[in-house]
């Protein structure tokens, strides 16, 4: 049966039923485009904050690679307990000079000892002045300390050893016995030194020094180490040690009680001379070992060769590479010296009333002086000129390898020095004249736009000009 009516309603339904479907699947997918969207700008923040993560890492890595700098934020406003260190502008001389007789003095019951040398801690340097002497033979790697020990009558500088430096010595006053124990503890070999003589201690050998005068030694002491000088006391290292293994060691009578007998002073025995000595040594005796064992902890350098020039004379303590014109002792110690790692040459320098050891520089090897006797002026050559400074007794002066200088004697007396060189080869030198006269004349004319014929005007002479008058 056909019925419009029926068909009109079935078709609105369908209708209906079509926007219903539509309007469903239009809010699906509406729904799926905000979690897309949602997806997205999730990952977005991901990102983001992944990348600054990334970012801070890199910049945290990046300052911590970077050399700490010593910078203090200012106040905006002024505050009184806020004092703002002044750093005391100090003379570019002293990276050459130090005025050792204003160093702190080391006391002992048997002496005193004096330095000038690096140290670790800035606060152990008296002035900044020895400070910046003590940062120049650091920086400049000089392989050089130098100390000066005096030792009372009587008085003995404990045995001991170096871990990081040969030891140079040279007694200015006095007369001590040495002991230096070898390899093995087999052979100790002593001696006697007076004022002049030059002493050497290999790093890590025992030794030790006793003053067997009436008055005071006086050694200067040069040690091959720019860093500061480790050493080790044989009674510091006796109380370290645990009381059983030193009796198990030592295996003496009584034993451990024996041990236990034994203590430790208040006050620190490096330079030692106990009130009772008297009591204590009842029968010293100051032993001479053969020359073949002295020699190689010995040097007489007050009566070795002399090399005299015009203006003043040098004498070596250091190695010769021919050694025709040594003795047999010195070939010793010549030899001996030669077989140690850094090992110190040591010289004296004697300038006459007016005298001029003249410009030169040294190839291998830093210098350091102690001013013994006189008064003069030395001075250092750069390119800006020439830095010159006063100089008198107790002083210490210290040139670096290359560095060009001069010292004039300013005094009516001698100027002499001990000189200390960082090397156990032969000293290579090369003075102002012999440079000048090495070069082609030509070539100094077109330097210094003079004529040729000008340089003709500089005399060479056959005697040796290093140390000259006027």
């Amino acid at each position: 049966m056909d019925n419009s009516a029926f068909e009109i309603h079935e078709d609105g339904a369908q209708n209906t039923l079509s926007v219903g479907k539509m309007s469903t699947i239009s809010r699906m997918e509406k729904k799926k485009q905000w979690s897309l969207m949602r997806i997205f700008l999730m990952c977005l923040l991901a990102c983001l904050i992944t990348t600054a993560i990334g970012v801070l890492i890199v910049s945290l890595v990046y300052l911590n690679s970077q050399p700490r700098l010593n910078v203090q934020l200012k106040p905006a406003w002024p505050t009184r307990t806020a004092v703002p260190k002044v750093q005391k502008a100090v003379d570019p001389k002293f990276q050459f000079l130090n005025h050792l007789p204003n160093s702190q003095v080391f006391e002992f019951p048997g002496g005193a000892i004096q330095w000038a040398r690096y140290r670790n801690n800035v606060k152990d340097y008296v002035s900044d002045e020895e400070e910046a002497f003590g940062t120049s033979l650091n920086s400049q790697r000089s392989q050089m300390t130098l100390g000066t020990l005096r030792i009372k009558s009587k008085g003995l500088r404990a045995p001991h050893w170096h871990f990081n430096a040969n030891e140079h010595g040279y007694l200015v006053q006095g007369t001590a016995w040495i002991g230096v124990v070898d390899d093995g503890g087999e052979v100790a070999t002593t001696y006697n030194v007076t004022a002049g003589q030059v002493i050497f201690f290999p790093k890590n050998t025992l030794h030790w020094i006793k003053n067997v005068g009436n008055e005071d030694c006086f050694f200067l002491l040069f040690f091959s180490t720019h860093d500061e000088l480790q050493t080790l006391d044989v009674d510091d290292v006796f109380f370290s040690t645990p009381e059983d293994i030193a009796s198990r060691s030592l295996k003496p009578e009584g034993g451990i009680n024996f041990i236990r007998k034994f203590h430790k002073q208040t006050e620190d025995q490096g330079v030692n001379l106990p009130p009772n000595l008297a009591e204590l040594v009842m029968n010293a005796s100051y032993v001479q070992s053969p020359d073949s064992l002295v020699w190689r902890y010995f040097f007489d350098l007050k009566g070795s060769k002399e090399y005299q020039f015009p203006g003043g004379v040098i004498q070596k303590a250091h190695y010769w590479k021919n050694g025709s014109e040594l003795s047999n002792n010195e070939k010793i110690f010549s030899e001996f010296l030669n077989e140690h790692e850094n090992a110190l040459s040591l010289s004296t320098l004697r300038i006459y009333n007016n005298g001029l050891r003249q410009p030169h520089f040294h190839f291998n090897a830093n210098e350091m002086g102690y001013v013994l006797s006189g008064c003069g002026k030395v001075g250092i050559i750069n390119t800006q000129g020439a830095i010159e400074f006063n100089i008198h007794i107790g002083d210490v002066i210290f040139f670096p390898i290359g560095t060009q200088h001069y010292i004039k004697n300013t005094c009516d007396e001698d100027l002499l020095f001990i000189l200390a060189f960082s090397t156990g080869d032969k000293l290579q030198t090369l003075d102002m004249d012999d440079y000048i006269q090495a070069t082609a004349d030509h070539i100094l004319a077109q330097l210094f736009f003079r004529k040729q014929s000008e340089f003709k005007k500089i005399p060479k002479f056959k005697e040796d000009q290093a140390i000259n008058l006027p």
